[in-house]
């Protein structure tokens, strides 16, 4: 039966890479050093079709050149983000490559922070940070503009106050308790997308991350929650009223439970509370936001 080629897209995963970026000083009150970790994927679109219908490799590009030409961009790039550093990394491989019709890199940064040595920041050693990653992905059609999604994942939050969960659906398989006073963990997932005009105007992609960042944290710690779901759309909604750059915020938030402890029956009158952290995420509640 004959077949047809519909749809192919080909790249590089996991390619990952530690950037130091030295400040030449002439002491320790001068000297400085940046510290970039990233995981970085490239994915490409173009003229393929005759590697999978005739074995043809001419218009293959390895995936272990585009490893290379990862490393190759980061030693010259003075990227100050991941999203500018994605927009070189997609620009060269279009430039170079007359087949690729279009590109997408996908970027993972992993948070280092410096020591603190003598009650000051030391400018050339760092501790790892926690487990929460920064993520960009930038894309790019030969003649089109760039599409730029940027984010943060894994970000671990948890409220001992201020959150309940009652009125759900009970039937006879319903174990879970009603509570007003509960402990709310989850590992925090946002994304949203730039719009045209705010990429075409220029942008402090950190600046606005760090922004976004701390509007929703903000909402999550002061947010009286009756649901998951709506401190979910409550941290979305107060993102989208701080800034006119986007339009729209995917959310992915587990409820990462603790169970309470009941140590009543030994008379415990101790007014701290026992809770045993689960290691798996159960319930997962996801959404996208959009302005109005």
């Amino acid at each position: 039966m004959p077949a047809k080629l519909v749809s192919d897209r080909y790249g590089k995963s996991r390619v990952r890479l530690m950037r130091v970026t030295k400040h030449v000083g002439h002491d320790l009150a001068t000297l400085h050093h940046d510290v970039d970790e990233w995981t970085v994927q490239v994915l490409l679109t173009g003229d393929f079709e005759t590697a999978h219908t005739e074995g043809d490799n001419s218009k293959i590009l390895p995936t272990d050149t585009m490893k290379n030409t990862v490393y190759h961009v980061a030693r010259d790039s003075k990227a100050l983000s991941i999203e500018e550093f994605a927009m070189e990394l997609v620009d060269f491989l279009l430039g170079r490559n007359p087949q690729v019709e279009s590109a997408e890199v996908v970027i993972h940064s992993h948070l280092w922070k410096r020591l603190t040595v003598d009650g000051k920041p030391y400018p050339t050693a760092f501790m790892k940070g926690s487990d929460e990653i920064q993520t960009t992905t930038v894309s790019r059609s030969l003649g089109d503009e760039f599409k730029i999604v940027s984010g943060l994942d894994r970000l671990t939050v948890m409220k001992t106050a201020q959150s309940g969960f009652v009125g759900y659906i009970k039937d006879s398989v319903t174990t879970l308790p009603e509570t007003t006073d509960r402990l709310f963990a989850t590992a925090l997932k946002a994304t949203w997308p730039y719009t045209a005009a705010a990429i075409h105007e220029g942008i402090d992609f950190n600046k606005v991350r760090h922004h976004l960042r701390e509007v929703m944290v903000t909402t999550f710690a002061k947010h009286e929650s009756l649901s998951v779901q709506q401190t979910l759309f409550a941290m979305a909604e107060a993102a989208l009223d701080h800034t006119t750059i986007i339009d729209e915020v995917y959310m992915l938030m587990p409820n990462k439970h603790q169970l309470l402890v009941d140590l009543s029956r030994f008379g415990q009158t101790n007014p701290n509370h026992i809770f045993v952290p689960t290691d798996e995420p159960h319930g997962t509640i996801e959404a996208t936001v959009r302005r109005a």
